[in-house]
């Protein structure tokens, strides 16, 4: 069957896909509210921004994972524990489809400075992932979940330690990105071969280049500052000025001891 008046070129060709860059804008749809679209080589991406990405409800529930979440529920309170519970091959494929619609939409929402939705859509396919690990009949549905886990652990952290950082929370950045390190190092990766996500370490090499970047901002305490000086004064030889500074430095740190 073909159809008439469904061409999509002349959108596309007003709105160029750029390779060198995430091609995303927001837009307000004809239902009056407020969307994302998403530019890709082969046409355009749309997407709700609350809720499941495409706007449906499966099972009547907001997502899948909210539907399967459910029915662990009801399973628990009707045999009173969860065993015999599991997700079939299916079941998890579904997962997986759902959980690119989020992993497409907070990316956009990342290019758009929209961290709160990041951390939130992060969050959610992360309880997928965990859901899929303890409850998937076949390790390989497991595997196939677990090996993007360090990619949404470090967008969950970036958008975090975003939000700190706007601000100007330096300290609290720098301990949110070291959380993050922490948890990605903590992750049990069965398999290496870990596919488009790069290798092992490229997330945790990816945080800590980040975490000194931010540590360059931040901006100096007096006393960090003049023992920074000292040492270079040290390494340099000048021990005139090393001297110097040091009793500047001991009579600060004298004003600054709490009255007895």
């Amino acid at each position: 069957m073909l159809f008439r008046g469904k061409d999509l070129s002349r959108m596309l060709r007003e709105w160029n896909y750029d390779s060198s860059k995430l091609n995303v804008r927001r837009i307000i749809g004809e239902d009056g509210r407020e969307k994302i679209q998403l530019r890709v080589d082969l046409g355009i991406l749309q997407m709700e921004v609350d809720g499941r990405p495409d706007g449906r409800r499966p099972h009547g529930r907001e997502s899948l994972l909210d539907h399967y979440l459910g029915a662990l529920k009801a399973h628990r309170k009707d045999r009173g524990s969860v065993t015999g519970f599991v997700l079939s091959k299916d079941d998890c494929l579904d997962l997986q489809q759902e959980a690119v619609q989020y992993y497409h939409r907070y990316l956009s929402l990342f290019y758009l400075g929209d961290f709160e939705g990041v951390v939130r859509d992060t969050k959610r396919n992360l309880k997928a992932f965990d859901l899929v690990k303890k409850y998937a009949d076949d390790a390989s549905d497991r595997q196939i979940f677990e090996q993007f886990r360090p990619f949404v652990l470090m967008m969950h952290t970036r958008a975090k330690a975003s939000m700190a950082l706007k601000e100007k929370e330096f300290d609290q950045a720098i301990s949110l990105i070291n959380q993050g390190i922490n948890d990605i190092e903590n992750c049990s990766i069965e398999d290496s071969e870990r596919g488009p996500g790069g290798d092992v370490g490229s997330e945790v090499i990816f945080l800590q280049r980040w975490k000194d970047e931010v540590s360059k901002l931040k901006p100096e305490e007096p006393l960090e500052k003049l023992q920074r000086e000292m040492d270079e004064a040290v390494h340099s030889e000048n021990f005139e000025l090393a001297a110097e500074l040091r009793d500047k430095l001991r009579i600060i740190q004298r004003l600054d001891l709490p009255e007895p």
